[in-house]
């Protein structure tokens, strides 16, 4: 691997794969290649080799079965881990993951998501880092080596340019070869490079013309020839659908099985004479390594003995602290000599709380980065904790969602399996109406050839008055009953999608309304007759229970907001996305806010000027009341702790320590990048380098908050700048009244204005310091040669643009408080 030495260790390991490896034959190669199941490849006892185990996500480890028997800690979301700033930070939580994985017997964790924001309307945008990829290359670098630290592996993911969700399987990217390597490849390059993963995700779509899964000149060439991995690399579950052109095009092993393209059919194209054996052994070399170095094969040492692994984390306690170093104060406003927040306790005495995400937490991103966690602290917990008896009131005053979701708040449900005849096969609670059971995923007793037919059952007790809606999502034929009564039967085809994960789900589809009453507890069921789907390549159960609860009047809603507020010293609004609005799998069509969220927050700042809006979402949103309130906090997706830490930070016990790692409009219709639909297949990135602040600087257009932008609870001076082409040196003084954190960033912008056509700025390096009141720190940060680099399209190479540079040290890309000049 490049950069990284040779090792004793490493040596034993490298005997132990070539022994182990010589000992199979080529059907057991091929079977090694090819999951046994959604999660695991199969174990090889005869060469002392254990099942390699994965699983799911950036956030949490949610072992192998969806449920939530198991908890899983549930950190921040990307974004927010990013917004920190802090490698080290990231790092960490790392090590906690690794912590969880080894205690769910997982060996690999399929995360980091390092692939960038090239559009707010990518619907995974907050699962992936930052639309910059030095920021991107850091945050992920952390992360890989915190995992690892813990003797776990990763897969950084997803490789490459798997920037959008739509039509995610069958889309052509077509990216140039500059601003392939110096946006898109650039952070896996660095983590490749600087962190050394075990693992890679091939992604679904196409890049150029070429299926990622088949992709031979960026798998092998690039990844492995040039950046020196020698990690195994993985497809995204279901992306392999070549036997020849994946092994042919680098990829190690077909996820998930027991139906994949390897196996069987890769023994078979080796008898044909279609594949080498030699192919076949050299992927073989690369999951039997990663399995060395999880410490899965005999004989092989690993690389983290039991002895050597890191200290224990509390869960909890780091969940809480990245999520308040993760939140960004974006406005504070200054009024009767006072800042917004923190808050005064001589000065609020009482405090409005209102928006329906306040009482029912939104703590992470739809999809595969779901985990179930042993408890959420909602905002409305974290303050009520926080503050005294009395001090504050709670109204609903806005639900950002008027759809149908999963079936959650006030109902205790369980699964029940039978079979055919009627006898119960098992049974598992459920942390909500939702089963998405893969492979394993069953519960303990259960087979797919003996299921029939599974079964939500248990209660709900309604926290309102009124008319309930019931839904169903999910393939086959279907039963709800509600309160003893068969409100809907029917039976629902596979869906039209290209996605063939959202074809196998279905729409979501309103049944039945039922009047319930407020604290009185109904019996409700849904029950699917396990479809028999012919083709369908890994055996799997996934339907929901849907409900939403009585649609008030709007009006009403926000006229009980506004009147707690009215006479409240202070007025804190938490607005929300909802999993229909951000999720894997589909892309935004928008910016706006749901329901009449923004209608809420401009009603009550109306009758407060001491207004404070707390922004629950994972990407960007359009806020068209932000100069009417006296603070805007950004909260991305909090994770568990979420509302602990809104708490410390309201209340000064802790200050914000984000910073946007992404640009945020002002609105839609200004954003350069917004295309992530394809055409004919094809999805062109004509913006070229110009994404993110790179394309807000060129077309001019100001945006809500620039790329870096964060406030403190304190005030920096930044004395001096001391820069040299590979470093800047900044001293800064924190000239407030209370101790601080602070974010330095660097970046270079180029003072010649002739050809190659290059953004007017990047990051190029940042680091954070504290300091006390009226205390100077000094902070020096290497700068990288590749920063002043290009991708040369003629050479096919990186080459060095010589000249005079600018060195701009600052709080963001428009708040540079210090400069030099360097040549280089």
């Amino acid at each position: 691997m490049t950069g990284a030495p040779i090792t004793r260790a490493d040596h034993a390991r490298e005997a132990a794969v070539e022994a182990a490896l010589g000992k199979l034959d080529l059907d057991d190669k091929a079977r090694l290649l090819a999951g046994q199941d959604n999660w695991s490849l199969p174990a090889l006892p005869g060469i002392g080799l254990a099942s390699l185990v994965m699983s799911d996500g950036p956030v949490g480890v949610r072992g192998v079965r969806w449920t939530a028997d198991d908890p899983s800690v549930a950190l921040p979301s990307p974004t927010a881990l990013a917004a920190t700033w802090d490698p080290e930070l990231a790092r960490r939580a790392g090590r906690l993951l690794a912590q969880e994985a080894r205690r769910k017997g997982v060996h690999v964790l399929l995360a980091p998501t390092v692939n960038l924001h090239r559009s707010p309307l990518g619907g995974r945008h907050f699962e992936a880092y930052s639309e910059d990829p030095y920021l991107t290359g850091e945050i992920g670098t952390g992360y890989v080596l915190g995992v690892q630290d813990g003797g776990v592996g990763t897969t950084v993911k997803h490789f490459v340019a798997n920037d959008a969700e739509t039509d995610r399987f069958t889309v052509d990217n077509i990216v140039a070869p500059r601003p392939l390597r110096e946006l898109y490849l650039a952070p896996f390059e660095a983590i490749v490079k600087n962190a050394h993963p075990w693992g890679i995700m091939a992604a679904y779509n196409r890049v150029n013309g070429g299926s990622m899964t088949e992709h031979r000149h960026l798998q092998k060439e690039v990844l492995r020839g040039e950046w020196g991995f020698d990690g195994f690399i993985v497809s995204d579950w279901l992306a392999a659908r070549s036997t020849t052109g994946d092994i042919l095009g680098g990829l190690d092993v077909a996820m998930p099985g027991p139906k994949t393209v390897y196996g069987d059919a890769l023994a078979t194209a080796v008898r044909a004479g279609d594949v080498e054996e030699s192919l076949v052994d050299d992927a073989v070399r690369n999951v039997l390594r990663l399995a060395a170095r999880v410490g899965a094969l005999d004989n092989a040492p690993a690389v983290v003995a039991e002895s050597a692994l890191p200290a224990p984390l509390d869960g909890d306690a780091l969940a809480r602290e990245v999520a308040r170093r993760s939140f960004v104060l974006v406005r504070n406003e200054v009024r009767d000599g006072h800042p917004a927040l923190p808050l005064d306790p001589a000065r609020t005495r009482t405090v409005a709380l209102s928006g329906a995400a306040a009482r029912d937490a939104r703590i992470l991103g739809g999809g595969s980065a779901t985990v179930f966690p042993p408890h959420v602290v909602s905002p409305l917990d974290g303050l009520t904790a926080a503050l005294p008896d009395g001090a504050l009131t709670y109204r609903v005053g806005a639900d950002p969602s008027d759809q149908l979701a999963v079936a959650a708040q006030g109902f205790e449900l369980r699964a029940v399996c039978r079979a055919a005849d009627g006898r119960e096969l098992g049974t598992v609670d459920l942390p909500s109406g939702m089963i998405q059971w893969v492979g394993v995923d069953l519960p303990d007793g259960v087979t797919y050839d003996e299921l029939h037919s599974v079964e939500f059952t248990g209660t709900f007790t309604p926290r309102e008055s009124g008319d309930h809606t019931f839904g169903t999502r999910g393939i086959g034929p279907l039963v709800l009953t509600v309160g003893g009564e068969r409100v809907w039967e029917g039976e629902e085809g596979l869906g039209t999608s290209t996605d063939p994960f959202n074809a196998f789900f279905g729409e979501r589809l309103p049944r039945a309304q039922v009047t319930l009453l407020e604290g009185e507890s109904v019996d409700v069921s849904l029950r699917l007759t396990v479809p028999r789907l012919p083709g369908m390549p890994m055996d799997a159960v996934a339907f929901s229970l849907l409900h939403l609860g009585p649609q008030r009047d709007p009006g009403d809603l926000i006229a009980e907001a506004v009147e707690a507020a009215r006479t409240a010293d202070t007025a804190v609004v938490v607005v929300a996305t909802t999993t229909a609005v951000e999720s894997e799998g589909f892309d935004r069509t928008s910016l706006e806010l749901p329901g009449h969220q923004n209608a809420l927050v401009a009603a009550v700042a109306a009758v407060n000027p001491h207004t404070v809006v707390v922004v629950n979402t994972g990407s960007p949103v359009e806020l068209p009341w932000r100069d009417d309130v006296s603070a805007v906090l950004l909260s991305w997706f909090p994770g568990q702790e979420g509302g602990a830490a809104l708490a410390d930070v309201l209340t000064g016990a802790e200050e914000p320590g984000g910073r946007l790692t992404t640009t945020w409009p002002v609105a839609l219709a200004d954003v350069p990048v917004t295309d992530t639909t394809p055409v004919d297949g094809e999805l062109h990135y004509t913006e070229g380098v110009f994404i993110g602040y790179r394309a807000w600087e060129r077309a001019g257009t100001t945006p809500a908050y620039p790329f870096g932008h964060g406030l403190g609870y304190t005030d920096w001076e930044y004395e001096s700048l001391d820069a040299t082409a590979d470093r800047a040196t900044v001293t800064l003084r924190n000239t407030g009244t209370r101790p601080g954190r602070e974010t330095v960033q660097i970046y270079l912008a180029p003072q010649a204005a002739d050809a190659p056509e290059r953004p007017v700025r990047w990051l190029a390096g940042f680091a954070s310091v504290e300091a006390g009141p009226g205390e100077s720190v000094e902070v020096t940060i290497p700068l990288r040669a590749r920063a002043y680099q290009i991708w040369d399209e003629e050479t096919h190479g990186w080459t060095t643009v010589p000249g005079t540079y600018e060195i701009q040290a600052g709080r963001s890309l428009t708040d540079r408080r210090l400069s030099a000049t360097v040549t280089r």
